[in-house]
């Protein structure tokens, strides 16, 4: 049984901007077919910023996991993460732990993500949930670049406050911007903007700790009507299809169980997508 992060009370309850320069960090991995498997060719660092060696649980495609030794972000850092995944090749990428933003006294954190896949390659952006503090002030930026015939499953799942430690949202933002491109024209964008009106709002979260948007292509009629019977009746969960991009969202009160939902559904579309059956990564057992 995963922990539930949203219960870490491990931190200090204050983060002031005392670090209002704050860590630059920049990756860019390249990922190209040769032979049998995917390698990770392209491995370019710059500040607290890096990946572990690949790992092979499931033959040739490549599972890289994220690291971020500072352990937690907090207002002034600004994190670049870009991925390139050449035509045949299929890779993974996700984290080791929830991701953390801390509270601010007014600074603001950065993170984007530019991803890439070709024609005939697939790309799993599959973090672990990201837990934005009461009083965190977050911008996050994610831009996806799919070609014709590119296959993509990525998830983001955010955990707002720490609810078992009896922390709300009462203030702080959480601005996430989504931008997926398909054979180079604009084909989605979204824009979400959370603070404290729009945690406790009926329009919007109503109270849940725990939201999340799992994208996925390309999909089939199948794929939707295999994912609405597994929603079935269970509230706060969706799923919409946009030409043949599966769109699934999700409310909880624990980001966990947010999570395992969606890797139900990942289940559900792996094998049609990546060409291979279900794979959790192995850290996400431990």
């Amino acid at each position: 049984m995963r922990p539930d992060f949203s219960s870490d009370s491990s931190v200090p309850k204050s983060h002031p901007d005392t670090f209002s320069s704050g860590w630059e960090a920049e990756l860019k991995l390249g990922f190209a077919k040769r032979g049998a498997k995917t390698a990770l060719l392209k491995r370019e660092h710059r500040g607290p910023l890096t990946v572990q060696r690949p790992f092979y649980p499931e033959g040739g495609i490549c599972h890289v996991y994220l690291l971020h030794p500072p352990g937690g972000v907090v207002a002034g850092d600004r994190l670049h993460i870009e991925a390139a995944v050449e035509t045949g090749a299929n890779a993974l990428i996700t984290t080791p732990a929830a991701g953390k933003f801390y509270r601010s006294a007014g600074g603001e954190a950065q993170q984007n993500v530019a991803l890439h896949v070709a024609a005939g390659a697939s790309l799993e952006w599959l973090p672990q949930e990201t837990i934005v503090y009461e009083g965190a002030r977050l911008q996050s930026s994610m831009q996806i670049d799919l070609a014709d015939q590119a296959g993509f499953i990525g998830w983001e799942v955010l955990a707002l406050g720490r609810p078992a430690a009896g922390e709300g949202f009462d203030h702080g933002e959480a601005c996430l911007n989504w931008r997926i491109s398909r054979a180079g024209r604009l084909f989605y964008l979204e824009r979400l903007h959370l603070d404290a009106q729009a945690y406790q709002a009926r329009w919007g979260l109503h109270g849940h700790s725990a939201c999340g948007t799992l994208f996925a292509c390309p999909t089939t009629q199948q794929h939707l009507a295999a994912a609405q019977a597994l929603i079935a009746e269970h509230p706060g969960r969706g799923v919409t299809q946009i030409g043949d991009m599966l769109i699934c969202r999700g409310l909880d009160a624990r980001a966990d169980r947010l999570r395992q939902f969606f890797e139900q559904v990942r289940g559900l579309l792996r094998q049609d997508i990546v060409g291979q059956k279900d794979c959790a990564p192995r850290i996400w057992a431990t």
